[in-house]
C-alpha cells in the first residue's frame, strides 16, 4: 500500500506541485468557510432566532449557488485560461466569508451564502482542471485523491478553529478569520503557470462549448455524470452535514465532543482519499468507487446507531475513510471524462449541478430527525446514496490513463461513451 502511494507522489516539477497546492489550498479554504456554518448553526440559530431547519437552509443556499459559479467561471477559464478565474475567485469568495461575520440578522446571512456559493462553485472545476491537466496522467490517482482530501482538511481546521476561536470571539469571530487563510491560497496562485493543456487546446479547437454539446456522446455523459455527482453529494453531505448537531443535540454530548469526534472522522476522510485514490490507478476508478461504497453500507449501523464516545469516532473515522476515499476518484475521473475544451467547465458544471440536487439533503434530515430521531434520518439518506453510487459506477465508463490535450480528448465519440 505504502510502495503505491510513494510510487505516486514522487517526482513532480515545480511548476506541478505549485499549481496542485494552489488547487488544494484553495479547495480546502473553501471547504473551511462552508463547514463554519455546519460547526455553529445551532449557535446562529438562537442568535437570530431562528429554527434549525430554516438554519439548515444556510448550507442549501450555498450549494443552489454552486453550480452558478461553477457555469459562470467555467466558462470563462475555458475562454481566457485556468490562473485568472481562480485567483478572481477565491478573491471573491474571501470577501463574501468574511462579511458573513457582521450579518445582522438571518435574511443578510443568508444572501451573503447564497452569494459564497457563487464562488465555491466555481473554485473545484477550475483548481481540479488546471491541478490534473499538468499531473502526469500515471499519477493523477493519488494526486486527485490528496486533492479532494483538501475538502476534509478544511473541515479539520474548521473544526480546530471552533476549539480556539470561538470560545473567545464566537461565531463572528470564525467567519472573520476565514479571511487569513484565504490570501493564502491567492498568493500561491499567482505564483502558478497557464496551464499547457490549455493553451493546446485552444490552438487546436476553438469550438465554443454549445457546439460540443452538439455531440450526443458529450450530452450523455453530461447527463450521466450529473446523476453520479448528485449520488455522491448527498452520500457525502448525508454523512458530514447534521453529524455534530446529532453528536450535540441528539446524543446530548458537548460541543467539544463534538469537534474532537469531527476532528477523528476527518483523519479519516484523508486518508481513505489519498490511498483509495492511489488505488484507483491499479484498480480502475470505477470499481474503487464500489468498493469504497459497498464498504460504507457495512458501516452504516455502526454509523447511526452507536452512542458512546469511542464508537462514534471509530463508526465515524471508518464511514469517511469509505466515502471520502470514493471521493478521492473524482478530481481525476471527472476531468478524465471531459472534452479538453470545455475541461474547466465540464467537470464543475457537473460536480455542481449533483451539489444542487442534493441541496435539499440537510433539511430532509432535519425534518426526518424532528420526528423519528437522528439515527434513522441519518440511516434513510445515507444508505439510498450509497446503493446509488454503487449502482451508476457500475454502469458507467471511465478513461483512466487519457492523455489531455490530444485529439482523442477534444471529444469523446459516440463509440466509446455508448451509453455514457
Amino acid at each position: 500500500m505504502l510502495k503505491t502511494v510513494r510510487e505516486q507522489a514522487a517526482g513532480l516539477t515545480k511548476d506541478q506541485r505549485n499549481a496542485f497546492v494552489a488547487a488544494y489550498l484553495g479547495w480546502a479554504m473553501d471547504a473551511f468557510d462552508y463547514f463554519l456554518v455546519v460547526l455553529v448553526y445551532s449557535e446562529i440559530a438562537d442568535d437570530f432566532h431562528v429554527s434549525l431547519t430554516d438554519m439548515a437552509f444556510l448550507t442549501t443556499a450555498t450549494l443552489v449557488m454552486r453550480p452558478v459559479g461553477a457555469l459562470l467561471f467555467g466558462l470563462w477559464a475555458d475562454r481566457k485560461g485556468r490562473r485568472t478565474p481562480l485567483m478572481v475567485d477565491v478573491a471573491f469568495y474571501s470577501v463574501i466569508g468574511f462579511a458573513c461575520a457582521f450579518a445582522p440578522n438571518y435574511a443578510v446571512l443568508l444572501v451573503l451564502r447564497l452569494l459564497y456559493g457563487i464562488g465555491m462553485g466555481g473554485e473545484w472545476g477550475l483548481g481540479a482542471a488546471l491541478a490534473m491537466e499538468k499531473i502526469p496522467a500515471e499519477r493523477r490517482g493519488f494526486w486527485s485523491g490528496l486533492l479532494q482530501s483538501g475538502y476534509s482538511l478544511g473541515y479539520l481546521l474548521a473544526a480546530v478553529a471552533f476549539f480556539v476561536i470561538e470560545p473567545a470571539f464566537g461565531w463572528r469571530g470564525l467567519f472573520a478569520f476565514s479571511l487569513v487563510p484565504a490570501l493564502v491560497s491567492l498568493w500561491v496562485r499567482a505564483r502558478v503557470e497557464e496551464s499547457e493543456v490549455w493553451e493546446k487546446s485552444v490552438k487546436l479547437n476553438r469550438t465554443p462549448a454549445y457546439q460540443v454539446f452538439k455531440n450526443p456522446a458529450v450530452l450523455r455523459r453530461f447527463v450521466y455524470l450529473v446523476a453520479l455527482m448528485t449520488a455522491f453529494n448527498w452520500m457525502s453531505h448525508g454523512t458530514q452535514d447534521i453529524y455534530p448537531t446529532f453528536v450535540k443535540k441528539g446524543l446530548g454530548l458537548s460541543p467539544d465532543t463534538a469537534i474532537a469526534i469531527a476532528v477523528v472522522y476527518n483523519i479519516g476522510a484523508i486518508i481513505g482519499g489519498m490511498v483509495l485514490g492511489a488505488y484507483s490507478e491499479r484498480l480502475g476508478r470505477r470499481r474503487t468507487i464500489m468498493i469504497a461504497a459497498a464498504a460504507g453500507l457495512v458501516v452504516v449501523p455502526f454509523f447511526v446507531l452507536s452512542s458512546a464516545v469511542g464508537w462514534l469516532m471509530l463508526s465515524s473515522f471508518l464511514m469517511q475513510l469509505c466515502v471520502q476515499g470514493a471521493w478521492g476518484v473524482i478530481p481525476a475521473h471527472l476531468t478524465e471524462m471531459s472534452p479538453d475544451t470545455i475541461r474547466g467547465f465540464y467537470p464543475g458544471v457537473t460536480y455542481q449541478l449533483g451539489n444542487l440536487i442534493a441541496a435539499l439533503n440537510l433539511p430532509i434530515q432535519e425534518a426526518i430527525a424532528e420526528h423519528h430521531g437522528y439515527p434513522t434520518a441519518m440511516a434513510w439518506t445515507v444508505t439510498p446514496a450509497l446503493v446509488l453510487v454503487i449502482v451508476l459506477s457500475a454502469v458507467g465508463k471511465e478513461a483512466k490513463g487519457i492523455r489531455f490535450g490530444g485529439t482523442d480528448t477534444q471529444a469523446p465519440s459516440p463509440a466509446a461513451a455508448d451509453p455514457v
